[in-house]
């Protein structure tokens, strides 16, 4: 690698072929920053939606300026969940801008805003005032806290709905203090869920010709991610605590350290827990009664665990993977994020790459995740410069000359 060479150097270039247009045809006007909003508006565009992104004059979208780190004075942040969009700088808040503003939500399909109730009322972004200059508008706001309650007009980040959901207080080894999720988890399951809700909001409109307001918690997305957490407190009154995730009720189901390197070990199944022991050499260790079912071995789990652990300290980690993978047993590495970009199994399936930008270093992209009939998304183009799409969205949207 040369000496100015980075990680995205060694990544392959964007799928080519068509890009999905599942969504060919829908207008989205984006007026969100930050991550939860732009990463459902980056779902919408990813599958064939037009969006619009309209942002601050000067300064944009926050999440332009969040760095270090910055490639070629662009903040990576904000390169990771802006392609296939547009951006239109302008203040929307009266004059001339307002007028362009009302302008395109009345060509619009949908809104996206990611500002509290009372913002959203002061700046005349709410369903009601937008609604009115398009009837079938799906409005879809992701907050905080939600449009309704004693807390929708309070600021919230994904750290603070993080910790409001119960996600930290179970993160983290037992004796350590509550952690917040490596990745702004918040963030992208809330936007995850508006990109759906609009998603199927546009099947209705397809049918009906109907609008939707759409209202989403970034606390309750997180919150939801906590389901089987929350119903098994709910069923039995027992109160989950932080045990550095070696309490699943999958009775062994965690991390263990080998003669290197820390592995996972999941034996989800008697079937498994069986085929476990067939690749250790005692197949007659996976029979026993008592230990013949996920219950049994609940029961046991710590001296299970105890006597796994002391197997599994005798053989670097690769020979363990190897010996499991021949005999079907789930089990992997716990990889860095530089060791998940080098994976050249998602080199190949077109989930990672880097996209051409003018004049600049390829902006690296992780996919969509998705493949339709076969084949990874290809992208449209990179994230926008701030503002550089004005006048070919007056001629797109508005029919200007």
């Amino acid at each position: 690698m040369p000496d100015d060479g980075l990680p995205l150097d060694d990544l392959p270039p964007a799928p080519t072929g068509a890009s999905f247009d599942l969504l060919d045809g829908v207008r989205v006007l984006d007026l969100t920053t930050s991550i939860a909003g732009p990463y459902a508006t980056l779902l919408l565009a990813d599958f064939g939606a037009d969006v619009v992104k309209i942002e601050r004059p000067g300064t944009g979208d926050d999440a332009r300026a969040w760095g270090p780190p910055f490639l070629d004075g662009d903040s990576l942040w904000f390169l990771s969940v802006n392609r296939n969009k547009r951006s239109v700088a302008v203040d929307y808040t009266d004059g001339p801008g307002r007028a362009l503003f009302e302008a395109l939500v009345a060509a619009a399909d949908v809104v996206v805003v990611n500002q509290v109730p009372r913002v959203q009322a002061k700046l005349r972004t709410d369903a009601r005032s937008l609604m009115a200059l398009n009837s079938g508008l799906i409005h879809a706001s992701v907050t905080g806290f939600g449009l309704t309650g004693e807390r929708c007009d309070k600021p919230c980040y994904d750290l603070i709905a993080e910790g409001y959901s119960g996600v930290m207080d179970l993160t983290g080894e037992a004796d350590s203090p509550p952690q917040k999720v490596g990745t702004p988890a918040a963030d992208l399951l809330a936007g995850h869920d508006l990109a759906l809700a609009v998603a199927a909001a546009l099947v209705r409109k397809g049918r009906t010709g109907q609008g939707a307001e759409i209202d989403v918690s970034m606390v309750e997305s997180m919150t939801r991610f906590m389901v089987p957490r929350i119903a098994s407190y709910l069923g039995s009154g027992e109160v989950p605590v932080r045990s550095g995730a070696r309490d699943s009720v999958i009775a062994i189901y965690q991390v263990f350290e080998t003669a290197d390197d820390p592995m996972t070990l999941g034996l989800g199944n008697d079937a498994i827990w069986r085929r476990f022991w067939v690749a250790i050499g005692q197949p007659e260790r996976g029979t026993e009664e008592a230990t013949a079912t996920n219950a049994g071995r609940r029961q046991g789990r710590a001296a299970l665990v105890a006597e796994i652990q002391a197997i599994l300290a005798t053989r670097p980690r690769a020979e363990w993977l190897a010996l499991f993978d021949a005999h079907n047993v789930p089990a992997g590495p716990i990889q860095r994020v530089d060791e998940v970009c080098a994976d050249r199994h998602l080199h190949d399936r077109g989930f990672l790459y880097t996209l051409e930008r003018n004049g600049k270093r390829p902006a690296p992209q992780v996919g969509t995740g998705v493949q339709i009939d076969g084949r990874p998304n290809a992208p449209r183009h990179a994230p926008p410069n701030l503002g550089a799409d004005e006048t070919a969205i007056r001629a797109d949207w508005l029919g200007e000359d």
